[in-house]
């Protein structure tokens, strides 16, 4: 289940979710998108490989990331429990302590976000909880006593929205020039908001919005999607494909359809991938 949270949380948020029960795969590939994320984990621990890493890491009470410049593996628990939060790209850095760059490709665990007394207090109050929409309740509350202000999140957030809108196509330049503020400080204020610079996150946007247009169920020309996507050839679409996701766009398909015919319906239908 999943909640949508009020002011002043509905401008960095886009929900706070429950999940439960048996996932439909024990490891996970999570293309990279303009999706920050926060999870409080209330089961045995989840396995992490993200960036170059090789090998996974163990993140026993939960985990933040940043938007993710590649794809990363998430590894669940059978079964697993936990709540989490669904960011805006810049919606996540009101609440970290260092700057968003810093888990760019390098999550942490919410212990080295929030320290150590204050996760175990807060993942106590929610195994108390008598309902998943309380343990919703109590996490909007905690995110609420932890807001803090941001120094140039405004201009991030209606540059970014900007961005969004035109599925990354709009020319960033053109946008700079309307914020009224140069490159530098724009690249530096969105690399400690949101982590990447605007010309990265414009990528993410494109690339997502190519991807989840595809209908894998039908034959792809993939030289027309690069082309409409604006890309200047179809082997620098092939090689941003892999990047974003960890696969080749041939057996991204293979993948997708794996996961309709043995999931069909599925909540998790969108982005991951089976990584097993």
């Amino acid at each position: 289940m999943s909640k949508v949270p009020g002011p002043p949380l509905d401008g960095l948020i886009d929900d706070l979710y429950y999940l439960e029960g048996a996932p439909p795969y024990s490891r996970l590939m999570l293309p990279a998108a303009p999706a920050p994320l926060l999870i409080v984990n209330l089961g045995a621990p989840f396995l992490i490989r993200a960036g170059t890493d090789i090998q996974t890491v163990e993140y026993a009470d939960g985990c933040a990331v940043t938007t993710p410049t590649r794809a990363w593996e998430f590894g669940y628990p059978t079964p697993t429990r936990s709540v989490g939060v669904h960011f805006r790209p810049w919606g996540l850095a009101p609440f970290l302590p260092m700057p968003a760059a810093e888990l760019c490709d390098r999550p942490a665990t919410v212990e080295q976000i929030w320290g150590q007394p204050a996760i175990a207090e807060l993942r106590h109050r929610l195994t108390l909880a008598d309902a998943p929409q309380e343990m919703l309740k109590l996490l909007e509350e905690e995110l609420v006593r932890r807001l803090r202000a941001i120094d140039g999140l405004d201009i991030v957030r209606h540059m970014s929205s900007a961005i969004a809108e035109t599925g990354g196509a709009a020319p960033i330049s053109d946008l700079g020039v309307a914020t009224r503020a140069s490159s530098t400080y724009l690249a530096k204020r969105f690399k400690e908001v949101i982590g990447v610079t605007p010309k990265r996150l414009a990528r993410s946007y494109r690339f997502t919005a190519t991807v989840l247009a595809l209908d894998v169920a039908a034959p792809i020309d993939w030289g027309d999607v690069a082309a409409g996507a604006g890309y200047f050839d179809q082997a620098h679409f092939v090689h941003e494909f892999r990047e974003f996701t960890g696969l080749t766009p041939t057996r991204y398909v293979e993948v997708r359809q794996r996961f309709l015919r043995e999931h069909p319906g599925h909540a998790l239908d969108g982005w991951p991938l089976p990584a097993d």
